[in-house]
């Protein structure tokens, strides 16, 4: 073996970036990761970094820095900055701390949002930038709270994992598909369950991390999978849902695999979503949370287009009428029924109390502008001066 040939390998380029496959021997990196921080923390800061899309994944970016000791509070983080468009620095504020799945011991990773510089001398940092969709969430969050209210949401997020080469779900014939004749979901067997090492390495960071994660299982097609996030009040689940993503990109990063949120990745296939679950103290309080849950329906009827204009880019290719979807143009509310765009479980109008379903949103939704909009719609019953996304 020649000088270097354990180090890397080098495979083909993947489709749509024309940048080479580079697997790394990890033992050597292992053999760094080792070595002492001297009380020393290492922490990520995860953001979303603009509104653009490329179809598959999300515009999450990361840099580290390097902190004296464990924070004990987000109060002694420091605020960050990243050169952004035009040269001007866009200011990164911590959210929410995670204990770091990838570098371990007392490192961190640190989810932020997104400001403008200060104006004025004293001031931390600016406005909102216009890809921050958290901000204005908060503040619904916390006008939701000043009434009494306490918001909770479960969202279940599906995707697929692709062959990087060749942009096909993995372990799929190249351009061909599978047996439709066999039952794939929640299944067991290597034929198929593909890649599950992947989606238990993920599982497991996610709870290392302290993400509410709920679970996983297995989609109606192989390489298909899902992994539920919740139920959590406000904001925490959005931001729960965004640091599941990021892991789950960082840990296909590792395995050299690709994962597409798309709504409709594969022709002549069902599309992928990500449900949510939404339930206030009125829905959660028997008797009459049923009534309140069908109340809140008929106001989400009658938004209907202003959520779906914000539900996911692509979403027209998933929500057909078809493979338990109702139509995009289309909105209705049903018990136990999972055509329809609202699906209200048995089990709570048997108990008259509970949660609903959310079935529009696509699986690349943005979590902040689903909850925001469920709180104003459901809960505030106010117009929103959201722009459409």
């Amino acid at each position: 073996m020649g000088c270097g040939a354990s180090v890397a390998r080098v495979g083909p380029a993947p489709c749509g970036t024309g940048v080479h496959t580079v697997l790394l021997d990890r033992s050597i990196t292992e053999k760094y990761m080792s070595l002492s921080q001297h009380g020393k923390v290492q922490a990520e800061y995860v953001w979303i970094d603009s509104d653009f899309w490329d179809g598959k994944s999300f515009d999450l970016c990361s840099k580290s820095l390097t902190l004296s000791d464990a924070p004990m509070s987000l109060d002694e983080l420091p605020i960050w900055a990243y050169s952004g468009d035009d040269n001007v620095d866009v200011v990164i504020v911590p959210r929410r701390i995670y204990k770091d799945p990838f570098r371990g011991g007392d490192n961190i990773i640190v989810l932020a949002d997104t400001y403008s510089e200060p104006d004025t001398c004293g001031q931390d940092f600016g406005a909102a930038t216009k890809f921050n969709t958290r901000a204005a969430c908060a503040s619904v969050m916390e006008e939701a709270e000043s009434i009494g209210e306490d918001p909770w949401f479960g969202f279940e997020q599906e995707y697929y994992l692709l062959d990087r080469n060749t942009d096909w779900p993995l372990g799929w014939p190249a351009g061909q598909y599978p047996d439709k004749d066999t039952a794939y979901y929640c299944a067991v067997g290597s034929t198929k369950a593909v890649a599950r090492d992947v989606i238990e390495s993920h599982y497991r960071a996610c709870i290392f991390a302290g993400v509410m994660i709920g679970g996983i299982n297995s989609e109606v097609a192989p390489a298909q999978w899902e992994f539920q996030v919740g139920p959590a009040s406000g904001t925490q689940g959005a931001d729960d849902l965004w640091m599941a993503r990021y892991i789950l990109q960082r840990i296909c990063e590792e395995y050299d695999v690709g994962v597409t949120f798309d709504p409709k990745p594969v022709p002549k296939q069902a599309g992928i979503g990500c449900h949510t679950n939404f339930s206030n103290m009125a829905t959660r309080t028997k008797p009459g949370g049923l009534d309140a849950i069908k109340q809140q329906c008929e106001r989400l009827r009658a938004n209907h287009d202003k959520h779906i204009a914000n539900y996911g880019i692509g979403n027209e290719r998933r929500l057909t009428g078809k493979d338990d979807t109702a139509k995009m143009t289309d909105f209705s509310w049903g018990i136990g029924d999972r055509s329809a765009s609202i699906r209200i479980g048995c089990k709570v109008a048997h108990r008259d109390c509970g949660y609903y379903e959310d079935r529009r949103p696509a699986a690349n939704m943005d979590p902040y502008l689903v909850s925001r909009l469920l709180v104003e719609t459901a809960l505030l019953k106010k117009a929103s001066k959201m722009t459409v996304s």
